[in-house]
């Protein structure tokens, strides 16, 4: 095997391209809304365990995250953070879900390639690399959506298979 101690930049290798990321984020997004299908409208908006807030509460973190870091990460500009209406039902909040996604679609192929490593700060508040920045808002999804696999488990619901973002 021969060692890499040595090897020079030109024999770094790109892992991941701005469509690969965008796709794995998109799997990420299918999954979770898969996750707000499964849980029960009734406790959509209540339900919590050991303090932590109810569901709704951390998928409008997503939809007012999502979007605007695309968008800000796209043009360097960066609107209010939370700035999306509040949905009353599931239906409501699965719409916002649908739009923002379709948003993230629209914006993610004007991001001009050395946007990913300019550093911003990010509604004003989280200096980061575009790249950074956008990694921050999946990896947000993920830690979030495993409460909701808590959740849902608490309430006698199997969750979505974690591993399916088909």
């Amino acid at each position: 095997m021969a060692s890499t101690a040595n090897a020079s930049t030109s024999d770094k290798v790109t892992v991941l391209t701005a469509d690969l990321v965008l796709s794995q984020w998109q799997g990420h997004r299918r999954l979770t809304r898969r996750v707000i299908e499964a849980f029960p409208e009734d406790k959509l908006f209540s339900f919590s365990v050991g303090g932590m807030r109810p569901f709704s509460e951390l998928a409008m973190e997503f939809v007012k995250m999502a979007e605007p870091i695309v968008r800000g990460v796209a043009t360097g500009k960066w609107a209010a953070f939370g700035s999306s209406a509040w949905p009353d039902t599931k239906a409501a909040l699965l719409a916002l879900w649908d739009k923002a996604t379709e948003e993230i679609d629209a914006v993610w192929p004007t991001i001009p390639a050395h946007r990913f490593a300019e550093v911003d700060k990010a509604f004003g508040q989280w200096e980061n690399s575009g790249i950074g920045t956008i990694l921050y808002a999946i990896d947000n999804e993920i830690h979030h959506r495993g409460k909701e696999y808590v959740y849902l488990r608490a309430l006698g619901i199997d969750p979505p298979a974690f591993y399916d973002r088909s």
